[in-house]
């Protein structure tokens, strides 16, 4: 993807509640916005283009952690059309160390635009397409993508052989822009952003709301597209069970990126109308669609 993940599908201290939106709103527009003039430069997407990433992830029940690493290698494979759209295909061998897929974004002159991935999940499908960015970049800046209400959970979280229904909202905010180092280099004046999800989980047998949380932050460099994310999901107490914790890092070790001529969508008009995973009783996981930033521009 344009190298956004999940980026799209985030990282933050949380809690097992939902973090209220206005405390999250302050922290953005305190200063004048800077403009990034020539904002598609973050978010490389030339077919051909190659990034490999050192991950790293922290799971398992709260207190309880289990750590593991893994490497994933994403490629710009091509473009399709869905529902009429025409996306670039990023390839992933093993994301969030999850096995491979293949995620959807379109760029145009107003933005990123997420269209899933392949395979996807209940959840993800009935909230995409969505808007990842808005161009130009502002920083700081903010605005809402998604608020859904009773949507399909996709998992069976109380066992009670029906799945669960759930609230759904998304924020993206592009916070600042700063230095980053990672194996692969130090990035001057990256892109900071950072895409929150919140859940309200509708239990079906008792009736009880449980919450949920994604946040994940990204830094992009300029001519590179996404050189580092973290991301945090957590996921409040089922039943007699504790809550779960997943914290996921992916650090750029080397990039390829191909000559600009072969790029999809960069003068393309807007697209119209628009601006994962199984790890056993994780259920959070498999539906969270870790933001779309998962993905490359």
């Amino acid at each position: 993807m344009l190298k956004y993940r999940r980026a799209v599908r985030c990282v933050v201290s949380l809690a097992c509640v939902l973090v209220g939106l206005s405390a999250w709103v302050l922290t953005v527009g305190a200063e004048e916005p800077v403009t990034i003039s020539k904002s598609d430069e973050y978010f490389p997407d030339t077919v051909g283009s190659r990034w490999t990433y050192r991950g790293q992830i922290n799971e398992g029940p709260l207190q309880t952690v289990e750590l593991k690493f893994f490497t994933n290698v994403s490629t710009v494979t091509g473009t399709k059309t869905i529902n009429g759209a025409a996306v670039t295909v990023f390839h992933d061998t093993n994301p969030g160390n999850h096995g491979p897929s293949d995620s959807f974004y379109r760029r145009d002159v107003v933005g990123i635009v997420y269209y899933g991935s392949d395979p996807g999940t209940p959840l993800e499908k009935e909230i995409t397409p969505y808007q990842l960015f808005r161009f130009p970049l502002k920083v700081p800046s903010s605005f809402q993508q998604f608020d859904r209400m009773g949507l399909d959970f996709g998992s069976d979280m109380d066992r009670d052989g029906t799945d669960e229904k759930v609230d759904a909202q998304g924020w993206s905010n592009v916070l600042s822009r700063e230095t980053v180092t990672v194996p692969a280099g130090t990035f001057p004046d990256a892109i900071k952003v950072e895409a929150r999800m919140h859940m309200k989980i509708h239990l079906s047998e008792s009736r009880r709301t449980v919450s949920g949380i994604d946040v994940m932050t990204a830094w992009f460099a300029k001519g590179v597209g996404l050189v580092k994310y973290s991301e945090r999901q957590e996921l409040s107490a089922i039943k007699e069970d504790r809550g779960v914790v997943t914290e996921i890092t992916e650090e750029l070790e080397e990039y390829d990126i191909k000559p600009a001529k072969a790029s999809l969508g960069r003068f393309e008009a807007p697209a119209d109308g628009i601006l994962t995973r199984d790890a056993g009783d994780h259920e959070l996981s498999q539906v969270v669609l870790s933001t779309g930033f998962r993905a490359h521009p």
